[in-house]
């Protein structure tokens, strides 16, 4: 009988992103990830071949999650649902920048970092859709100016989740305020 991992494959995705979010991608590596972790770093070639291989399957995890929060958005009142995406958004805001270093990693080390990578792309291609179909109902009803085009609309309220929690508020009262400047604006 084989000696049991030390640790779970989703115990690695749990290091990795910690890691990812404290060093970036370019100050990751293998050896810090296993000295992170109890047991040895052969356990991590169990798991993956390689660096890009470890983060690429850490952004797809992350990018599943948030798939998964935004499909279960009712959208029967598209401005609850933007101020419900912008929070879905917001509760991954660190790792939304990481995943901006997605085209640093080589495709073409193996098949798993392409469909990996494949996929976060069309996960993004996901989002984007339902944002622009939430945008346009939006628009429709009235409860957006019409002189600003969508895609500047959506480029700021995207833009929203970098927005640095200064005063270290709860995730869902930041993300309402966010929203309420986003839509209201800071005048009086």
């Amino acid at each position: 009988m084989g000696r049991k991992k030390a640790y779970t494959e989703s115990e690695l995705l749990d290091m990795t992103k910690k890691l990812l979010l404290e060093h970036g991608y370019e100050g990751f590596h293998v050896k810090l990830l296993s000295q992170h972790l109890i047991g040895a770093r052969s356990t991590i070639y169990q798991y993956y071949a390689n660096k890009e291989e470890i983060v690429a399957a850490c952004m797809k995890r992350v990018i599943i999650k948030v798939i998964e929060k935004a499909s279960a958005v009712d959208e029967s009142n598209p401005m609850v649902a933007l101020q419900q995406l912008l929070q879905v958004y917001v509760e991954e805001s660190e790792f939304h920048q990481l995943l901006g270093d997605a085209n640093k990693i080589n495709a073409g080390v193996s098949v798993a970092v392409a469909q990996d990578l494949e996929y976060i792309e069309q996960s993004h291609e996901i989002l984007k859709v339902q944002l622009m179909r939430l945008f346009g109902r939006s628009l429709q009803e009235g409860h957006l100016r019409e002189d600003i085009p969508i895609p500047a609309l959506i480029s700021v309220f995207f833009n929203l989740v970098n927005a640095p929690n200064m005063m270290k508020l709860p995730l869902s009262k930041w993300s309402g305020l966010l929203f309420d400047m986003w839509l209201n604006g800071a005048k009086r």
